[in-house]
């Protein structure tokens, strides 16, 4: 039997088992990478919700506090308050709706900095040839990318459009559905949903804004009585802005224009209603009914020619008429199987 020197045992250090301390950091250094990665995505994350959270909180104090003021407790019915209050809640919910997206691609692009650092701190610095070649070859399409961001912005900034409001953007003509950074959705009348890009938009015609008119053109032949037809004209007009129901959607006393342009078969006679921008096409549809109406009873009968349009002017400018109701005296029946001498309307 071999025996050990005692001097070796004394000198040798005792042997010590490793701590549980010590397993659980050797544990996080090998996975270090990953629980940083980790780490960064988890914080990315609740920074994103809480940033959104206090965006919809934001909006919805704007949003409470103009209906308070109006004394409104549904959205819906705001759109029957002053102008003033309407492109508050649509601005407020329009921004709302952009900085939503801007915090989260801010977010998105620095998370994403941050994991490539995470997983080699140099591996940047390899990437700057590769980064300079691709920004060179992607020049021109980042150019317009960035135009359309800085023009969304800007439109949403200068209260050029919002949400619920009806545009004319050239390319689609609808209701704006949601304005984003970069795309604008409109849904058009027959439901289709248009993406716009933003930087394509040019002129934006907004028929939301301030106020709409109601043009209606009457093509009067030469032998009909102008006064007789104007004085109908107008008291349908009046009747309609004196009823309760659609009181609140005329802002102003109808007026007749008189007569707006003189051809060769007609003399027309323009009637314009100032309306609240949502009740336009509501206002102008029974407008028509009851100066269609109004005629029969008075003796006119209407022929089967183009329907008056209403047109918006919520700048000032009255916009041409695009069609016309052709009215004519109606005959007795004596004159029914003689020409008359003046020849029939047109």
């Amino acid at each position: 039997m071999t025996l050990l020197n005692p001097v070796l045992l004394a000198a040798a250090p005792p042997s010590a088992s490793p701590t549980f301390w010590e397993g659980v950091a050797a544990f996080v250094a090998q996975f270090q990478v990953t629980f940083h990665i980790f780490a960064i995505l988890l914080i990315a994350g609740l920074l994103r919700v809480v940033l959104h959270f206090v965006i919809r909180r934001v909006v919805a104090r704007v949003v409470s506090g103009v209906k308070r003021r109006q004394q409104i407790s549904d959205t819906g019915l705001l759109m029957a308050s002053p102008l003033a209050a309407v492109r508050v809640v649509q601005r407020t919910r329009t921004l709302g709706t952009v900085l939503n997206n801007v915090v989260s691609v801010v977010i998105v692009v620095v998370a994403l900095l941050l994991i490539i650092t995470a997983i080699d701190k140099n591996i940047l610095g390899s990437f700057a040839i590769i980064t300079a070649a691709l920004g060179a070859g992607l020049g021109f399409g980042a150019q317009n990318i960035v135009k359309d961001v800085l023009n969304g912005l800007f439109m949403v900034a200068e209260d050029q459009l919002g949400v619920g409001d009806v545009v004319d953007v050239g390319p689609a003509v609808g209701v704006v559905e949601a304005v984003g950074i970069r795309i604008t959705q409109l849904r058009s009348v027959d439901g289709t949903l248009w993406f716009v890009r933003n930087g394509e938009i040019l002129r934006v015609g907004n028929q939301s804004q301030g106020w709409a008119r109601v043009l209606l053109d009457l093509s009067v032949p030469y032998t009909a009585d102008v006064s007789g037809v104007q004085t109908t004209m107008l008291d349908a007009a009046l009747q309609l802005w004196d009823s309760p129901a659609w009181r609140g959607k005329i802002l102003e006393k109808p007026e007749i224009w008189g007569i707006e342009s003189v051809s060769a078969e007609a003399l027309v006679v323009r009637l314009v209603v100032k309306t609240r921008t949502n009740a336009r096409d509501d206002v102008a549809r029974e407008l028509r009914m009851r100066l269609k109406k109004a005629l029969d009873d008075t003796g006119f009968t209407a022929l089967a020619t183009p329907a008056a349009t209403a047109a918006v002017a919520a700048t000032g400018h009255v916009p041409p008429a695009v069609s016309a109701m052709t009215v004519a005296k109606q005959q007795s029946s004596a004159t029914a199987t003689t020409p008359s001498a003046n020849g029939p309307a047109v």
